[in-house]
């Protein structure tokens, strides 16, 4: 069994192009400080989590290190979010016309 998150598996992470892994370790950097914060103050209930979260990170690490020297093939942003707008966009002039 894999320790880590669920929301950060191998596939899952494959499956991201490079800026959302990027997003993806700023947020699990932000959450190791906060449970390191957590351990030194005496307020930290889930003391796995850290190792969990230090394996997330060290998996993200080797998933665009692997892009990086071709090993595994870079996955290409969808801009889905665009299209729509820009059918909306067209949908607005051709109702104005």
């Amino acid at each position: 069994m894999a320790i880590g998150s669920k929301d950060l598996a191998v596939d899952k992470l494959d499956g991201m192009d490079n800026a959302r892994l990027n997003e993806e370790l700023a947020n699990a950097k932000k959450e190791l400080f906060n449970l390191r914060f957590q351990a030194a103050t005496g307020q930290l209930e889930q003391h796995g989590r850290l190792k969990a979260v230090k394996r997330d990170i060290a998996r993200i690490y080797t998933i665009l290190r692997e892009r990086e020297l071709g090993i595994r093939e870079d996955v290409v942003a969808t801009k889905t979010d665009d299209k729509k707008k820009t059918k909306k966009k067209t949908k607005k002039a051709e109702d104005a016309k």
